[in-house]
């Protein structure tokens, strides 16, 4: 496929055409010898007698070789260009962070498998979320860990390959052993702080209580509303449980309910499934493609073209020049 960066250009084609019906003719004076019987020579020679003018006679071949030339130019100057095939590109129109619990109650072995089997609880929660990760294909996605201490494991970014990569190599207590949920909605505020996607959705996850922020969950939750942030909780624990290791739930829910999400409690890895699948429902990702070709410029290939044929049209009309012997 071709387009032309400068189409306006073509209304130049005609000009030469123009000028040649407009313009006056060219005139030159020559030297002549006057002869006072001029006349009855050329009725001897059988010539008739014209004005003192005379027309060169273009060559034929030499106009349709300058018509070409100029046709060549002035394609050249309309900015002849050869498109590529169509390539979409995803823009990011949502921007997601997953705050993952990885305090000491994150290793308890008593999560049910998709077999039933009893499994660590953040290894169950490392095979979903890599699951869901797969699916977050045109999201831009961060990943957030938080035990005593909250920290960015991964950054706002549309790599998820490397997002997956960073929640495989994460182990429990590498924050601390107990819960700092406050302090894990405070910096996902400050992390969406340097986006300008206006959507901006929180998944947290978590198996207690909050026992170690500086910042009030509460108050954190009021400001990532005020921030535009949509929460979703998760509880994995165990609410029978006592202690730190207790999941309240309410205050699961308080929180996310402040910022228009909800909460969920995962009782198995179906049901935290299914959750982050409830997510995706309820907050259904708008896509944004940006369409573009490759251009190939073309117009150098005309110009070669066109000097080209004033090079023949210069060899032809040498050739053609008459040759002075030599004394």
């Amino acid at each position: 496929m071709f387009e032309l960066s400068h189409p306006f250009a073509l209304l130049l084609w005609p000009l030469p055409l123009l000028v040649r019906w407009l313009a006056a003719p060219y005139h030159q004076r020559e030297s002549a010898v006057r002869l006072p019987f001029f006349e009855a020579l050329a009725r001897a020679a059988g010539v008739s007698l014209r004005d003192g003018a005379m027309v060169v006679a273009h060559k034929r071949w030499a106009l349709a070789a300058g018509f070409v030339i100029w046709t060549l130019v002035v394609g050249a100057l309309s900015g002849p260009m050869r498109l590529g095939p169509p390539q979409e590109i995803t823009k990011a129109t949502r921007d997601v962070i997953l705050a993952i619990d990885i305090s000491g109650s994150m290793d308890t072995v008593d999560f049910p498998g998709e077999d039933g089997a009893a499994q660590q609880r953040f290894a169950a929660v490392q095979d979903v979320v890599g699951a869901f990760l797969e699916g977050r294909e045109g999201d831009r996605v961060a990943l957030i860990v938080f035990g005593s201490r909250a920290y960015v494991q991964a950054p706002l970014t549309e790599d998820l390959a490397t997002v997956s990569a960073m929640l495989a190599q994460t182990e429990v207590g590498m924050a601390g052993p107990h819960t700092a949920l406050g302090d894990a909605i405070g910096l996902a505020i400050r992390t969406f702080e340097a986006s300008e996607i206006e959507e901006r959705l929180l998944i947290l996850l978590s198996d207690g209580n909050d026992t170690a922020s500086r910042m009030s969950p509460v108050n954190a939750a009021e400001i990532a509303k005020e921030n535009g942030v949509r929460m979703f909780a998760i509880g994995v624990g165990d609410p029978d449980a006592s202690g730190e290791d207790q999941l309240d739930m309410g205050q699961l829910s308080d929180l996310a309910e402040r910022t228009g999400g909800q909460a969920f409690f995962a009782s198995d890895s179906e049901a935290l499934d299914q959750i982050y699948a409830e997510i995706d429902t309820l907050t259904p990702r708008e896509e944004d493609s940006i369409s573009w070709r490759q251009k190939q410029p073309l117009a150098h290939y005309l110009l070669l073209a066109a000097v080209c044929v004033g090079l023949v049209l210069l060899m032809s009309a040498a050739m053609r020049m008459p040759r002075k012997d030599a004394a």
